[in-house]
């Protein structure tokens, strides 16, 4: 086994497992970091990305294990609370399930380089700064207040995060401010969001791949999950406690000066992105 192959795995779940749930786009950092990295082939380097996010999510089933087996059992039992969070996460999942299996292949075979990643940044930057500059009027303190109708809303918006550097946690955390939901309530809805839609693509593209993977690769993935895991919960907690104070314009600011960074090296060519 190469080391150094386990070394970048490990890399890049830290990566995933930090960037998933800020609103920075964690695909976005994973294309940037396995072509700097050099990391594995290109067939696998995209296996792992989707892997990687299991692990990921696994830390949000996690820390928030009793809300989501409340919300099953109490939709299961009739209770409106728990109905309303179930329906809400499947309706807001089924645009991004419907347009990513229509044009997932195309999206990754034009859109997945650097540079759309460095414009997406920096877009999705300026939006951030512009939607917290608005007047908040809350609606929803907690996930079970979010509407029907927002949910959707915030469905079709997760849409954009298929564009690499939009970021999936950003365009749907973003998308619930602009709708009142409070900012922890916000953050915790995109973390759930998650669960069906990166897990979903996770297990499917591991089964369709189940052939093709030697018990190496199985352990290259495993390292990967496993730092995602871990890295990916204390991110949970630390972000869940920074908002409750703070907005997420430190992340607006951190996107447009990334994005720039990329544009320079990349025009310059100090850096063959």
């Amino acid at each position: 086994m190469d080391i150094w192959l386990l070394i970048q795995a490990a890399i890049m779940g830290l990566v995933e497992g930090i960037t998933e749930f800020l609103p920075i786009s964690s695909t976005g950092h994973l294309i940037l970091t396995a072509q700097l990295l050099d990391f594995w082939t290109l067939e696998k380097r995209e296996l792992f990305a989707v892997a990687v996010q299991i692990g990921a999510i696994a830390a949000v089933i996690y820390e928030y294990w009793g809300k989501l087996w409340g919300a099953l059992i109490g939709a299961l039992t009739g209770k409106p609370e728990g109905q309303r969070l179930s329906i809400n996460l499947i309706v807001a999942s089924i645009p991004i399930v419907i347009i990513g299996l229509s044009l997932g292949d195309q999206i990754k075979a034009y859109l997945f380089n650097a540079i759309t990643v460095a414009i997406a940044l920096i877009v999705g930057g300026i939006i951030i700064l512009w939607a917290e500059k608005r007047p908040h009027q809350i609606e929803a303190q907690e996930v079970e207040d979010i509407s029907f109708k927002h949910a959707i809303l915030i469905g079709l918006i997760q849409c954009l995060a298929l564009i690499p550097g939009t970021s999936r946690s950003g365009s749907t955390i973003i998308g619930g401010l602009l709708m009142g939901v409070s900012r922890k309530t916000a953050a915790e809805f995109s973390f759930f969001l998650g669960i069906p839609v990166l897990m979903g693509a996770g297990l499917l593209d591991l089964y369709k791949s189940r052939h093709e993977l030697h018990s190496n690769d199985m352990l290259v993935l495993g390292v990967g999950m496993l730092v995602a895991f871990v890295s990916a919960l204390i991110v949970i907690r630390a972000l869940i406690r920074y908002v409750s104070k703070h907005d997420f314009s430190v992340f607006a600011y951190y996107r447009i000066i990334f994005g720039v960074v990329i544009l320079v090296t990349a025009w310059t060519g100090w850096i063959q992105w």
